[in-house]
């Protein structure tokens, strides 16, 4: 499985509205954990996403500081349409440019900024048709953003080999408990 897409929850879905809420390293953690082991396992090197704030922006972020030891590793940003960043605050405008200038492949798949909907549906095709698997920060109660990408992905893994990889609320519960221990002892 060289390629994976990652998507997951905007920061509102999740209650988050600042970057420094504890939630936020808990999720980047299950991220490394389920990344590490596509890479390891599975021989994934290439990770792509559209780069959206919250779980897309940190995945990205863990990404790209995985690749310290995973140097084979590459993250290719698929942006819906070009100037998707326009209306966002200007911290995750930072965010977002600091990610998009070490990405190893960057380029909008409209190449108009947004005009409409389809812009969004024609970038969850072209994700799933570029990749051979979805991980996913996703929760099935409480749909979201994130359910588009999901849904496909389920699709498509009644069609083909496509393999979809969820980060659960109970994954996140576990990964919350592992590293409180942790603190505990450091």
């Amino acid at each position: 499985m060289k390629v994976v897409a990652i998507t997951g929850y905007k920061p509102t879905e999740l209650g988050i509205f600042d970057q420094k809420h504890p939630g936020i390293p808990v999720i980047k953690a299950a991220y490394r954990e389920r990344l590490i082991r596509l890479i390891e396992d599975m021989g994934t090197t290439w990770f792509v996403t559209s780069a959206t704030p919250g779980c897309e922006l940190w995945a990205c972020e863990v990404i790209l500081e995985l690749k310290v030891d995973y140097p084979d590793i590459r993250l290719g940003i698929l942006l819906p349409f070009l100037e998707q960043e326009a209306k966002w605050k200007e911290p995750v405008q930072a965010q977002y440019l600091a990610v998009l200038n070490q990405a190893d492949f960057v380029d909008a798949i409209s190449q108009k900024p947004y005009e409409n909907p389809s812009q969004l549906r024609n970038k969850t095709e072209f994700m799933i048709e570029k990749s051979q698997g979805l991980l996913s920060v996703f929760d099935e109660e409480h749909g979201g953003s994130a359910k588009y990408l999901v849904e496909r992905a389920r699709i498509e893994m009644e069609r083909t080999d496509y393999q979809l990889f969820l980060i659960t609320q109970d994954d996140l519960s576990m990964m919350e408990q592992e590293l409180n221990y942790n603190d505990q002892w450091e």
